[in-house]
């Protein structure tokens, strides 16, 4: 299985290297490329994506390959304005994660030379809540208004960088922006979606754990204390947690649900999932509420029962499905591998292995793998794009799975939220 794994991960890098070589991400069924954050610039997101899952698998003159690349190419000073968010669990998670698996140092100062072109989000926002765009080469900041998850998904690669650096600017920049949300909890302890970074206060009141745009704020709450021993984010995911299960969690014909809510009163508004959500269950798991995490799960599954290629989003009130898409998405996989470790149950092992089957029958195209735009359709009508995230998420955590790698330390080895190994990279 892992062997298989493996090869299907080796024919979308091909098809990438073909297609796309040097570009953002591939479209494998036009052989066309696409840009990723700045229209006509390029970072080589998936070369970036793919390199610690190609050293994983001892693809090592792929390694090389990618790693040449993007000490010869990479550019931090693009005149481009970057989604903050994306490029710190993308770029600069990515660049760490070469780094410890290569011990490159050139790897390290990009890494560096482009998390100093970001702090600017951080150091020029009144309330120490990111702006959400930047551009790199000016500094100049956008966008008032930011979701949960990109004002918290960046201590893991920002703390990771001061340990690297002994600077502690930028863990000391992410944990302000963590205080700076927790500050403004409801009463009830849940936060909303959505917050303005300059006047702090809520544009969206609604509490939608686990779905986007929060779902990895909370991830890294728990990440980010197992990381760093920090007792503040530790009792932090402890508080809003209890809260969330509290509130939250909910029983629909057997199997347990997340609803959204109002932050402020607990009032239910809604019963929408997002497949995002499924990262959810090995959270619970590796938290410390891992029976719930299971029966979690186990709702995920039912829905894979009828849905062997997961839609993006569904009523679970209705069953009825609201986004027919799928991403190729990692997060079912992801508790599969998180489950997996916690509890070496080979049930979480045959579970992941069968949504891998599902993609592998349905979205492998001659250039790799593709998006679909329907999978409720027969066969499934299929879009044309390979995201970045392929190459870094779902084929490592089957692979992880399954081999048994030597290069990885499956005891203490941890994992950013878009599957960057940040510690365990075991290098011989």
């Amino acid at each position: 299985m892992a062997q298989q794994v493996r090869a299907e991960l080796v024919h979308s890098w091909e098809g990438y290297k073909k297609a796309a070589w040097g570009y953002d991400e591939v479209r494998p069924v036009s052989a066309e490329h696409n840009d990723f954050f700045v229209p006509g610039q390029t970072f080589g997101l998936s070369i970036i994506e793919a390199l610690d899952t190609l050293w994983i698998m001892e693809l090592d003159e792929e390694v090389a390959l990618a790693a040449d690349w993007i000490e010869k190419n990479l550019d931090p000073m693009v005149d481009g304005d970057v989604q903050v968010f994306e490029a710190v669990i993308r770029l600069v998670g990515g660049l760490l994660s070469a780094y410890l698996c290569t011990g490159r140092e050139a790897l390290l100062t990009r890494c560096r030379e482009l998390t100093d072109r970001l702090l600017p989000a951080f150091t020029l926002s009144p309330t120490g809540l990111p702006y959400r765009r930047v551009n790199l080469r000016t500094g100049k900041v956008s966008g008032t208004v930011t979701p949960l998850a990109e004002v918290g998904s960046n201590i893991l690669e920002f703390g990771l960088l001061s340990q690297l650096t002994r600077d502690s600017r930028y863990f000391g920049a992410a944990k302000r922006a963590y205080q700076a949300v927790l500050d403004r909890r409801s009463s009830l302890d849940l936060l909303g979606t959505t917050i303005d970074v300059e006047t702090g206060k809520w544009v969206d009141g609604t509490s939608c754990v686990p779905n986007p745009p929060v779902d990895s704020f909370y991830e890294y709450l728990w990440a980010g204390a197992e990381l760093f021993g920090d007792r503040d984010l530790a009792r932090w995911y402890r508080l809003l947690t209890d809260a969330v299960l509290h509130r939250q969690a909910e029983q629909r014909a057997g199997h347990l649900w997340f609803r959204q809510v109002d932050h402020s009163s607990g009032r239910t508004v809604g019963r929408v999932q997002s497949e995002l959500a499924a990262f959810y269950p090995g959270l619970l798991g590796k938290g410390g509420d891992l029976s719930t995490g299971k029966n979690y799960y186990l709702s995920w599954t039912a829905l894979l029962d009828r849905h062997p290629l997961l839609p993006e989003s569904f009523d679970f009130s209705s069953q009825q499905v609201l986004s027919p898409q799928n991403g190729l998405r990692p997060e079912y996989i992801n508790s599969s591998f998180d489950l997996w470790r916690l509890t070496q149950d080979a049930f979480y092992k045959t579970t992941g292995y069968r949504c891998f089957q599902g993609m592998r029958d349905r979205l492998r195209v001659p250039g790799g793998y593709t998006v679909a735009l329907d999978v409720t359709a027969s066969p499934p009508r299929l879009g044309n794009l390979t995201p970045g995230y392929w190459f870094a998420e779902a084929p490592k955590y089957l692979y992880l799975m399954f081999a048994r790698s030597p290069r990885f330390d499956y005891h203490a080895g941890l994992l950013s939220t878009e599957g960057k190994i940040l510690r365990g990279a075991l290098r011989t």
